[in-house]
């Protein structure tokens, strides 16, 4: 007995009316997922404005929203999914988890009066393929009833031990995976790490270098990353999917620098983006997630080099073959989908 569908059910969809699902995602910019909360009117008045400057807006009604908020936030988000065009940026939501007393009706809420403006809904605390499995088939039979006409992505959030052990069988619940994205702070609280941050580093998880014979005064401290292993684990499970990964929240808004370290690393390691959830780090992120234009340029000369990626040749002393010829299409093709957004980059990029 098998615990997921065969390849020939896969792509079928779950409800008889509901949209085909997509054989492969749509190709996007998401190098930020802007968090606000729908329920602030304040923030919703600059909305217009905000679309212009990000390549996700996602109206949170999770975590940070308060209990008596919760449905305020939901029909929030509902008005401005409706009042607004949000054209080539995505528009997202994180509804509560599914054990929650709200999760049901953020689902068919939203479904019934802003479906067909919704790109992804944001999933908490999946810890299996069980809780895509449920939002998989309770999506196709609200978007048959009520006529939507694409498939409603679902993002997971990383943030229990469980569901890191789980990520292979998450990535493959379902062809309405969008990706996922690491949340630190409750899988910090899951995993029993005794770090109150949210994302980044911290101090007293490094390594003291080698004492040596003649060392002399104190050792130098070399701070490592606490999320290494998770970043790549996810990085892993979604790639083989052909999913999309993402580093989560980094809570300290004054410091910019530790934030942009840690979008760095997550980059460098495979992640296509992060979450912003201020708008000083909406700048981190473009400048973090877009490829250097160096690296592009540089790109650029080893696919006109090699122009069918295979062989072997020497760029500027160093030798490039068909695996360097991977890696500078991953990095051509990125900084397109960003050039077609970023005229500056456009130009830096020379495409």
């Amino acid at each position: 007995m098998t615990a997921s569908r065969t390849p020939a059910k896969h792509y079928s969809p779950l409800a008889i009316g509901a949209p085909e699902p997509f054989r492969a995602l749509p190709v996007t910019l998401e190098r930020m997922i802007h968090f606000l909360p729908p329920h602030n009117e304040k923030i919703r008045a600059k909305l217009k404005d905000t679309i212009r400057q990000v390549d996700v807006v996602l109206g949170n009604l999770e975590d940070a929203v308060a209990a008596s908020e919760k449905e305020q936030a939901r029909a929030g988000f509902v008005s401005m999914a409706r009042e607004h065009d949000f054209g080539a940026t995505g528009l997202w939501t994180r509804i509560n988890c599914l054990n929650s007393p709200w999760a049901l009706d953020d689902i068919t809420t939203i479904v019934a009066e802003a479906g067909d403006k919704l790109d992804v809904m944001m999933l908490p605390k999946v810890e299996g393929p069980w809780d895509v499995h449920y939002l998989d088939q309770l999506l196709a039979q609200l978007e048959a009833r009520h006529k939507v006409r694409k498939p409603i992505l679902i993002h997971a959030i990383l943030e229990t031990a469980e569901g890191v052990k789980n990520v292979e069988a998450i990535a493959a619940a379902s062809p309405r995976m969008h990706g996922m994205s690491l949340g630190p702070a409750d899988l910090a609280a899951s995993r029993g790490m005794k770090t109150t941050r949210v994302g980044g580093g911290h101090p007293d998880y490094g390594v003291l270098a080698d004492a040596g014979k003649e060392a002399q005064g104190a050792r130098a401290f070399y701070q490592q990353d606490l999320w290494h292993y998770t970043v790549g684990k996810m990085v892993d499970a979604c790639l083989s999917y052909g999913l999309k990964p993402f580093y989560g929240p980094f809570g300290d808004f004054s410091d910019p620098a530790a934030c942009e370290a840690q979008f760095r690393n997550a980059f460098l390691q495979g992640c296509l983006g992060a979450w912003s959830l201020h708008p000083t780090q909406i700048e981190i992120a473009k400048r973090v997630f877009s490829p250097d234009p160096k690296e592009v340029l540089f790109a650029k000369k080893i696919l006109a080099a090699m122009p069918d990626g295979t062989g072997a040749v020497m760029i500027e002393g160093k030798m490039q073959d068909d695996a360097t010829w991977k890696q500078a299409k991953v990095i051509v093709d990125l900084a397109r989908i960003v050039a077609a957004k970023d005229p500056a980059l456009a130009k830096a990029y020379e495409l």
